[in-house]
C-alpha cells in the first residue's frame, strides 16, 4: 500500500497494516481497508484528459484512493480490458414517476447514476415532500429536480393562461420559485412551446430566473421554438440569463423540421457570442432523429388553452378555422401530412401504438388523407390523448451539435415500464448510443471526451458537488463497461431493449447493475442544491 494511501487512513485503522504479522501470531485479521477495489481499469477520469492504467478503491460510498492498490476488499472488481468511468449524469429527464419505478432500470443499464428531473417546466411543486418520499421508497439513481415554471404558472393562474400575471400572482409564482429552491431545486426549467408557458413574456420569466439566480440556481429552458424562429428563441434565452444574472441551460438543442435544417454552424455561432459576452450557457442533446411529447403538440396552443378544445369543436365555424391553421402549420413546416408522427402510447386504444398518424387514420377511418388524419389527431385529444414521436431532425445536423464541447448529452426520457407502448429508443439507449456510435463507430469522438460530457461538464453545469470525476474524495458513482461491447439496443420499431456492455454501475459505492443486469440495490442520495 502507497504511503499516501496510508496517511489517508484514520489513526486507530493504522493496525490494518500489520494484518499479515498479526495473523501469523494467532490473531484474528483486520477488515479489509476498502469495501470495493476495482483492479487493472483504464481509467476515464471524466475530465477529458487521456486514460490511464490504475486501481480504484472505495469506502463508505466514496472513492478513498486512485493509483496502485495492494490492499484486500470486500467486493473485488476485476477491469481488465474495461473502462472504468464516472457514473453518467443525465441533466434532461422526465423521471417524476420515479417513486413508483425506483430502480430506473433504463437509465442504470446505460450507466447513467444521477437524473435531473423537473425539466421543461414540469415538476413537483413541494421539493422537499418530494424529497422525502423518495428517501422513504428510496431509489437506485441518485435524484436532483428544477422547478417547473409552468407547474408554478398553473398553481397560480388556474386555467386562465392567455394574460399575464397580475402581481399579485407574480409575487405568488415568484414565492413558489423561492420555496422550491430552499428546498433544493437546482434551479428553474421553462417549457416555452407547452401550455402554459407558451403564453408567458419574457419579463415574466427574468423576473422567476431573478429568485433561482439568489440562490445560484441555473436556468433550464426549452425554448418557444426550434426551427424556423430558433435565433428569436436563443435571444430569449440571452436576454433572460443576462437580466437575470443567471447560468442558462438550452435543453434537447436541435433544429426542428426541414425548412430548418443546414443551420448549426449559425446556431452555435449564437451561442458563442452569448458566451464570448460573458453569460454562462451551454446546451443537451439526445442523439436521435426524432423528438417525444404529446400527439397534443400538433393542435395549436390557442384551441387548447383552458380545455376549451371540445367547446371549439362543437362550433362549426370554428372548427373550419381549426382545420384551416393546423393545415397551414404543416405547409409552414414544409409537410404535406403527418406521416412524419408516430403514435408511441395511446391508452385507449393500444393497437394504434407504433402507427404513424397517417396509417393510424388509415387503420382508424380507412382512409390517410389530411383531413382524416386531423380528424383522428382531435379524436385522439378527445379521449385523454397520446404520446407520440416526430421525425423531424437532420443526422448531419445532429452531429454538428454533438461536436461541441459544451454539448452534454441527456435522453429526455422518463422512467420506462418494460414494453408498455412504443416509446422513444432514447430512454434506453442515449448513453451506450454516444459510445457505440459517435465514438467507436463513427469516431466523431474521443472516448476521453464522450465521457467529459456525460460526466464531469454535467456535474460542473448543475453544481453536483462531489460527482462526475474518479478522483479520491468524490462520490463513488462509477461504471465498468467495455467500450468494444457497449451497445445500445432499442430501435424505434422496437425500443424495449436494454443496453449492453456494462460490466458493474455503482452509485454511491453500491453495484447496482453486474453484468448488465440490476442488482435491486437502491443507494441513491437527493442532490439538494445546499448539499453541492
Amino acid at each position: 500500500m502507497q504511503l499516501r494511501m496510508l496517511l489517508r487512513i484514520p489513526h486507530g485503522c493504522f493496525a490494518l497494516a500489520f494484518s499479515g504479522l498479526l495473523a501469523g501470531a494467532g490473531v484474528a485479521p483486520a477488515a479489509p481497508v476498502f469495501d470495493t477495489v476495482i483492479r487493472h481499469g483504464r481509467i476515464i477520469d471524466g475530465t477529458g484528459n487521456p486514460a490511464f492504467f490504475a486501481d480504484v478503491g472505495i469506502r463508505e460510498g466514496r472513492i478513498a484512493a486512485v493509483g496502485r492498490i495492494t490492499n484486500e476488499a470486500r467486493l473485488e472488481i476485476d477491469a481488465r480490458g474495461l473502462v472504468v468511468a464516472p457514473g453518467f449524469i443525465d441533466v434532461h429527464t422526465h423521471a417524476e414517476e420515479i417513486d413508483e419505478l425506483p430502480l430506473a432500470e433504463n437509465f442504470l443499464r446505460m450507466g447513467v447514476t444521477t437524473l435531473v428531473l423537473g425539466n421543461c417546466g414540469t415538476s413537483t411543486l413541494d421539493v422537499g415532500e418530494f424529497f422525502h418520499r423518495l428517501e422513504a421508497t428510496q431509489v437506485s439513481p441518485n435524484v436532483a429536480t428544477l422547478i417547473g415554471h409552468g407547474s408554478v404558472r398553473s398553481k397560480v393562474m388556474g386555467g386562465s393562461f392567455m394574460r399575464p400575471p397580475t402581481g399579485a400572482e407574480l409575487e405568488e409564482m415568484k414565492g413558489l420559485v423561492r420555496r422550491a429552491m430552499e428546498q433544493g431545486a437546482a434551479g428553474l426549467s421553462t417549457g416555452l412551446i407547452y401550455l402554459p408557458g407558451t403564453f408567458a413574456k419574457t419579463d415574466e420569466l427574468i423576473a422567476l430566473a431573478k429568485v433561482a439566480a439568489e440562490y445560484d440556481g441555473i436556468y433550464a429552458s426549452h425554448m418557444r421554438d426550434e426551427g424556423r424562429e430558433i435565433f428569436r428563441s436563443l435571444d430569449e434565452v440571452f436576454r433572460i440569463a443576462r437580466e437575470a444574472g443567471i447560468r442558462a441551460e438550452i435543453s434537447h438543442i436541435k433544429l426542428s423540421g426541414k425548412s430548418s435544417w443546414g443551420q448549426p454552424e449559425k446556431v452555435i455561432a449564437a451561442i458563442e457570442r452569448a458566451r464570448a459576452e460573458g453569460l454562462d450557457i451551454t446546451q443537451d442533446q439526445y442523439t436521435y432523429t426524432a423528438s417525444s411529447t404529446g400527439i397534443s403538440q400538433l393542435v395549436p396552443d390557442a384551441w387548447r388553452e383552458g380545455g376549451k378544445l371540445k367547446e371549439h369543436l362543437a362550433d362549426p365555424t370554428e372548427k373550419v378555422a381549426l382545420v384551416a391553421e393546423m393545415k397551414d402549420r404543416l405547409k409552414k413546416g414544409g409537410r404535406t401530412d403527418y406521416s412524419y408522427a408516430v403514435i408511441a402510447n395511446y391508452k385507449h386504444d393500444p393497437s394504434l401504438n407504433g402507427l404513424s398518424v397517417a396509417d393510424a387514420a388509415k387503420r382508424r377511418r380507412s382512409s390517410a388523407t389530411v383531413d382524416d388524419q386531423i380528424e383522428l389527431i382531435l379524436e385522439i385529444q378527445g379521449h385523454g390523448g397520446a404520446t407520440g414521436i416526430f421525425h423531424g431532425i437532420s443526422e448531419p445536423d445532429l452531429q454538428a451539435f454533438l461536436r461541441h464541447p459544451n454539448t452534454m448529452f441527456a435522453s429526455d426520457s422518463g422512467v420506462r415500464k418494460f414494453q408498455e407502448g412504443v416509446p422513444h429508443p432514447r430512454g434506453y439507449g442515449n448513453n451506450a448510443r454516444v459510445l457505440a456510435r459517435y465514438v467507436r463507430e463513427l469516431h466523431l469522438l474521443r472516448i476521453e471526451d464522450a465521457v467529459r460530457r456525460m460526466t464531469s461538464l454535467p456535474a460542473a453545469t448543475f453544481h453536483f458537488k462531489d460527482r462526475g470525476t474518479v478522483r479520491e474524495g468524490g462520490w463513488a458513482d462509477v461504471v465498468v463497461f467495455d467500450p468494444a461491447a457497449v451497445q445500445d439496443r432499442a430501435t424505434f420499431e422496437e425500443p424495449h431493449h436494454y443496453a449492453t456492455g456494462f460490466a458493474w454501475v455503482l452509485v454511491n459505492g453500491v453495484p447496482v447493475v453486474k453484468s448488465d443486469q440490476h442488482t435491486g440495490a437502491r443507494p441513491g442520495r437527493m442532490l439538494l442544491r445546499d448539499s453541492r
